[in-house]
C-alpha cells in the first residue's frame, strides 16, 4: 500500500523505501517464517502475483514521474518485463514436467541404483518458485528503481535485459533435463529393475511403516531388533518423505507409495511383515495373502492404544510380558490369546541394570519423563498441565538433586495448554540453572572431546549428499553402505553418550531435547524416573530403579493402581507433588525403598523372563511364522494347481512380470540360507494360556 501511494503520488522517497522493505520482508518469510507464505497463497496473493505488482508500481511510477512526450519510451520496457513473467511462468511449467521424470515408483536407501541412470537434481533455485523469481526478478525491479531516481530508462531497460536472459537460461537448463538422453529411468525400468534386486536379495522378514512427520521414531526403535534377525531383513516404507527420516543403519530401505508397486511383493520370498504401529495404508498390505503379518506396536502400557481392535487384523500380536497378554483378554477387543506371542522388549539391551543408590554427597539425577496429551482429550494422559510445574518446582528446589527433562516430541501439538506448560517447566529449569553457579562452566577437557565425537558420529550418520539434492539424487547417494558402519556408529554412539555426560556440569540441570542422547541412555544416568502412564515406565523397569507415576486422572490412588497395573510398584505422586520429598529419600537410603520386591515381580510380568534373551525369542516367534506363511503358500499353491486362474484374468492383474520375463531364480522359496538359519533350533517363545 505505501509503494502503491509513492508511486500515484509520484513520491520518489516513499516509492523506494516502500520497494526495499517489502523485498527485504519477502527474504524475511522465505529464509524464517515459511510457515506464513501458504496464508498469502489462501489470500490469492502468492509471490508471482506480489512481485509482478511491485514491479508494475515501480512502471507506474515511472509514468507519473515522465514527462507526458517520452512515456512512449517505456512501451518497451513493459513489453520485457512481461516477457520475463511469461518466461518465469514457463520455467513453472517445466519444472513440474521435470519433477514427474525425477518422481520413480520405487524409492530406495543402502541399496545400488547406480544402473538406473540417476543424475543429479537440477539446481535448486530452478526447483523453488519463490526464490526463483526473487533473485531473477531483482535485476528488473533494482533497474525500475535506479531508473526513478534518474529518471532515465536506460537502467530499468538494463535490468530487465538482465532478468530476462537469467530467465530464459533458466529455461534452457531445465528444457534439457527432458532430452532423452538426459532423463532418468522410466517408470517400467524402475519396476524390472526392483523385481530383479527382489529376486536377487530374496528378503525374508521385513519392517512396515507408515506415519507421518514426527512418528519415525516408531521405526527407529525396531531398527537394531531388524538387523540382528536370522534371514534377510528389509523396511518397507510408504510416505517419500520418511526415507530420508529413518535412522540411520545398514538395512535395505524400500519406499512403495503406490498400491500397485506394493502389491508385487507378493510374489517376492517375502514371508513376515514386522509392524510397530497402525495406519491408514497398512490395511493395503495386509491384503497380500502369501505374508503373514505380526504387530509388535512401539511401547506397550496401560492406556487403549495398546489393546486397539485394529490388533486383530494381524496374524500374531507379538507383546513383552504376561500382562500384555491379560490386558488383551480384559479388553476383549477380538484378538484371540492363541495369537498372542510373548517376546520380550529386544530393544530393552542397551538399559543397563541398578548398580546402588547415589554415593555419599553426590547428586540424585532424577529423570521427568511426561508423556504428550493424546487425542481423546483424557486429562489423565499427561502430567505436564495439571502437575508438571509442581513436580519440577519441588525437584529443583533439593539442592541434591539434578532434574533430567525430557518431554514427549509430539507434546502441545493436540492441545495447546501442554505446549504452554512445556514452555514454563522449560523456563523454571533455565532460571533454576541460572541461579547455581558451578552450573554455568563445563569442563574444556570433556568438552573438546564430545566435540570431537560428535563430529566424527555427524560423519558416521550423514546422509552423504549434497544440499539441494531431491529425492531422486539422494537415492543414488545412499547407496550399499560399506562394511562395518552399523558396528562403527554404535561404537561412536557410546562413546558419544559417555562424553556427553562427562561434559556437564555436575550440578546443570538438562533439558534433552532431539536425538541424541536416547532414551535409554538418559535411563542409565537416572537414578529415578517419573513419568505418566505410558510405555516409558515398561521400559524403565528393565533397570530395576525406582520410579513414580503422577496421577492426574482425579482416581483414587486404589482405583488408579487397579485400573494401571503398571503402576503397582510404584510411588504414586499426586498434583501437588506433595510426595516428592519421601520419595527422593527412599531413592538415596535403598532400605527405606519398600516397593524394590515389587518392582522385580512386575518387571517379570511386563516384560518377561531373562532367559531365554528378547532377542532369541523374537526369532523363535519369526520362525514359526515364517513356517505359517511357507504352509500357507504351499496351499496357495497346490490350490492353483487344481483351479488355474483364466490366462486373462492373470494378464490383467497388476504385479511384477511374469516369470517368463523375471531374473534368475525369482519366485522360488527353496535351498535359500535364510531357510538353514530358519531351521537352526530356537527356544520357542512363550505361548502360555493366561491364568484363571
Amino acid at each position: 500500500m505505501a509503494q502503491a501511494v509513492g508511486a500515484l503520488l509520484a513520491n520518489v522517497p516513499l516509492l523506494l523505501t516502500a520497494t526495499v522493505v517489502s523485498l527485504a520482508v519477502e527474504g524475511v518469510l522465505y529464509r524464517w517464517q515459511p510457515g506464513m507464505l501458504p496464508l498469502f497463497v489462501k489470500a490469492h496473493a502468492d509471490i508471482t502475483v506480489r512481485h509482478l505488482l511491485r514491479d508494475l508500481l515501480l512502471v507506474v511510477g515511472l509514468l507519473r514521474l515522465t514527462e507526458q512526450h517520452r512515456e512512449a519510451q517505456y512501451t518497451p520496457l513493459v513489453a520485457g518485463l512481461l516477457v520475463f513473467y511469461a518466461l518465469h511462468c514457463a520455467i513453472q511449467a517445466v519444472s513440474v514436467l521435470v519433477r514427474r521424470t525425477r518422481t520413480p515408483p520405487v524409492l530406495t536407501r543402502n541399496i545400488d541404483a547406480s544402473v538406473l541412470r540417476l543424475p543429479p537434481a537440477p539446481a535448486a533455485l530452478l526447483r523453488r518458485p519463490g526464490h526463483r523469481l526473487l533473485l531473477l526478478g531483482l535485476p528488473a525491479t533494482a533497474g525500475l528503481a535506479t531508473a526513478a531516481v534518474t529518471r532515465e530508462s536506460l537502467p530499468a531497460a538494463a535490468g530487465v535485459a538482465v532478468s530476462v536472459v537469467l530467465a530464459a537460461a533458466g529455461l534452457g537448463a531445465l528444457l534439457m533435463r527432458l532430452l532423452p538422453s538426459r532423463r532418468p529411468a522410466g517408470e517400467q525400468e524402475v519396476l524390472d529393475w526392483f523385481d530383479a534386486w527382489l529376486a536377487e536379495y530374496r528378503p525374508t522378514v521385513g519392517l512396515y511403516f507408515s506415519g507421518g512427520v514426527s512418528s519415525a521414531y516408531q521405526a527407529n526403535m525396531w531398527l537394531e531388533t531388524m538387523s540382528r534377525l536370522d534371514g534377510r531383513p528389509v523396511v518397507i516404507l510408504r510416505e517419500r518423505f520418511m526415507t530420508a527420516r529413518i535412522a540411520t543403519t545398514d538395512l535395505p530401505i524400500v519406499c512403495l507409495p503406490k498400491v500397485s508397486t506394493l502389491m508385487r511383493l507378493e510374489h517376492s520370498t517375502l514371508r513376515v511383515l514386522i509392524h510397530p504401529s497402525n495406519s491408514g495404508k497398512t490395511s493395503q498390505v495386509l491384503r497380500i495373502p502369501t505374508i503373514k503379518h505380526a504387530f509388535v506396536n512401539h511401547g506397550e502400557s496401560d492406556k487403549l492404544s495398546s489393546c486397539n481392535p485394529y490388533a486383530k487384523a494381524y496374524d500374531e500380536v507379538w507383546v513383552a510380558g504376561p500382562e500384555a497378554r491379560e490386558r488383551y483378554a480384559r479388553a476383549g477387543v477380538g484378538v484371540e490369546d492363541k495369537d498372542v506371542v510373548e517376546i520380550g522388549r529386544p530393544q530393552l539391551d542397551a538399559v543397563r541394570p541398578w548398580s546402588g543408590p547415589p554415593a555419599a554427597g553426590a547428586r540424585t539425577t532424577v529423570l521427568y519423563a511426561p508423556t504428550w496429551e493424546g487425542w481423546d482429550g483424557d486429562p489423565g494422559n499427561t502430567s505436564v498441565i495439571a502437575a508438571g510445574e509442581n513436580l519440577v518446582r519441588v525437584l529443583l528446589a533439593d539442592p541434591g538433586v539434578r532434574l533430567l527433562y525430557k518431554p514427549h516430541p509430539l507434546t502441545g501439538s493436540v492441545e495447546p495448554a501442554a505446549g504452554a506448560a512445556d514452555r514454563r517447566i522449560r523456563e523454571l529449569i533455565r532460571a533454576a540453572n541460572r541461579e547455581r553457579p558451578s552450573a554455568s562452566a563445563r569442563p574444556a577437557r570433556s568438552a573438546s572431546e564430545l566435540d570431537r565425537l560428535t563430529a566424527e558420529l555427524d560423519r558416521l550418520t550423514a546422509a552423504g549428499v549434497r544440499e539441494g539434492a531431491d529425492q531422486l539424487e539422494r537415492m543414488l547417494a545412499q547407496s550399499v553402505p560399506p562394511p562395518g558402519r552399523a558396528e562403527a556408529v554404535a561404537r561412536a554412539t557410546a562413546a558419544w553418550e559417555e562424553a556427553y555426560w562427562a561434559s556437564l556440569p555436575e550440578a546443570e540441570h538438562q533439558i534433552v531435547t532431539g536425538v541424541r542422547p536416547a532414551l535409554y541412555a538418559c535411563f542409565n544416568i537416572a537414578d529415578l524416573l517419573v513419568s505418566d502412564v505410558s510405555s516409558v515406565i515398561s521400559d524403565f523397569l528393565a533397570s530395576g530403579k525406582p520410579y513414580a507415576v503422577a496421577n492426574t486422572s482425579g482416581l483414587s490412588e486404589d482405583a488408579f493402581r487397579a485400573a494401571f497395573p503398571t503402576v503397582a510398584a510404584a510411588t504414586v505422586l499426586l498434583p501437588d507433588a506433595g510426595g516428592v520429598p519421601a520419595l527422593l529419600e527412599a531413592v538415596r537410603h535403598p532400605e527405606k525403598d519398600e516397593l524394590a520386591d515389587a518392582r522385580t515381580e512386575l518387571k517379570l510380568r511386563l516384560l518377561g523372563p531373562d532367559e531365554p534373551t528378547s532377542q532369541e525369542r523374537c526369532n523363535a516367534a519369526l520362525r514359526d511364522l515364517s513356517a505359517a506363511a511357507l504352509d500357507t503358500r504351499a496351499h496357495r499353491d497346490r490350490a492353483g494347481a487344481r483351479h488355474p486362474r483364466p490366462q486373462r484374468l492373470a494378464e490383467d492383474l497388476p504385479g511384477p512380470r511374469r516369470d517368463s520375463d523375471a531374473a534368475p531364480g525369482a519366485g522360488t522359496h527353496s535351498g535359500t540360507a535364510a531357510d538353514a538359519a530358519a531351521a537352526r533350533p530356537v527356544t520357542p517363545p512363550s505361548r502360555s494360556v493366561p491364568p484363571g
